[in-house]
């Protein structure tokens, strides 16, 4: 396949991406949405693997097979409420796939004649390590978290958000001398210490959240692997340039609104819980105390109300509760009593499913 044809393909896949995000904005819309975006990453692939530059085609379609094989039995196990730490876990592959991906296009480069397009190229690299390693290991934190092996509890330690400073401002010094330095030992001596450091600053900063706020904590993940992947402008590849910041830029808008929904800082999130104890909900946005009940006591309101409101959650998912609601719901519509049904802009995400069966 030509430079060209593969050109009109990356441009075919990229507006089908598109067409998958304007897709998966709405729950009536998602599975066209899906659809579109299997369709385009089934013509990106294509269209790399038979294009100019692709060598080795034998040993891709075998990493493509186990890939694939090992996506499928992971889709086919895992549950729909499990699927959050699903998610989680799979950001963490791009995050490590962006480091080695880092690592391979350092190994491989050819410095070049303008200094300042080297220093561009090897800025490159040390981002995208970066942005890899916090992706990797705060999706595995996350995921323990969701998953129950890891505590839900924040972890505090003494001036934390001091340390996530002093990482970053470690990191920035890093750059510096990773750019200026034209040793190529030192340049990998500097590339592993500061892999080191955004390895063990991506375990603190999510560490640093409390359990009950992953939901927005993976959506944040879900825009760090984003930017991870616009690795393409050290693979030269636009597709993936193209892919990586609308992963990133949709991730970033989605945590945005989860976080406001939720009356908690967005800025927090993107900090590890900076300013807060780890709790990123606003106490003084919350809507009162909970009341504990008894089963009696809600059919006996519901049985006397007019209009009754059902929001789905995360621990209503888990509860597999979809099909005694989808009964309850029936009886009261029998009686006359209006019953819709509200989604949470952030655990209800799961439930959305559920409300396609009551509805």
């Amino acid at each position: 396949m030509s430079s060209g044809m593969v050109t009109a393909a990356y441009i075919v896949a990229a507006i089908l991406f598109i067409f998958n995000r304007a897709g998966l904005s709405r729950h009536e819309s998602s599975k066209r949405g899906n659809i579109l975006g299997i369709t385009g990453m089934a013509i990106a692939l294509i269209a790399t693997i038979l294009g100019p530059n692709a060598h080795n085609i034998g040993w891709i379609i075998i990493a493509m097979v186990i890939g694939g094989l090992i996506g499928v039995r992971l889709a086919n196990k895992v549950a729909l409420t499990e699927m959050p730490e699903l998610v989680a876990i799979l950001h963490s592959f791009v995050g490590l796939a962006a480091v080695l991906v880092g690592f391979n296009s350092f190994i491989a480069h050819d410095v070049f004649s303008d200094r300042i397009m080297d220093n561009i190229y090897l800025t490159e690299i040390f981002l995208g390590i970066f942005i890899g390693a916090v992706t990797f290991t705060g999706s595995i934190v996350a995921y323990g978290k969701l998953c129950g092996k890891i505590a839900s509890k924040p972890l505090m330690l003494p001036n934390s958000h001091k340390l996530n400073l002093l990482a970053l401002l470690i990191s920035f010094i890093l750059l510096f001398l990773f750019v200026k330095t034209t040793a190529t030992g030192l340049q990998v001596f500097v590339l592993l210490m500061m892999t080191i450091i955004a390895l063990e600053f991506g375990w603190h900063l999510v560490s640093s959240i409390g359990g009950a706020d992953m939901p927005v904590v993976v959506s944040m993940l879900n825009s760090y692997s984003g930017w991870a992947a616009a690795a393409g402008f050290m693979l030269s590849n636009d597709l993936l340039i193209v892919t990586g910041a609308l992963v990133g830029s949709s991730g970033a808008i989605l945590s945005y609104i989860m976080c406001k929904a939720m009356n908690c800082s967005f800025i927090s999130v993107i900090a590890g819980g900076f300013g807060t104890d780890g709790i990123l909900v606003d106490d003084e946005h919350s809507l009162g105390n909970d009341r504990e009940t008894t089963a009696d006591e809600v059919a006996e309101l519901l049985k006397n109300s007019h209009s009754v409101i059902i929001a789905p959650g995360y621990g209503m998912a888990v509860a597999q509760a979809q099909y005694p609601i989808h009964d309850i719901t029936a009886k009261l519509r029998e009686k006359g009593i209006n019953v819709r049904f509200a989604i949470h802009p952030v655990a209800g995400r799961l439930a959305w499913s559920y409300e396609c069966i009551i509805s």
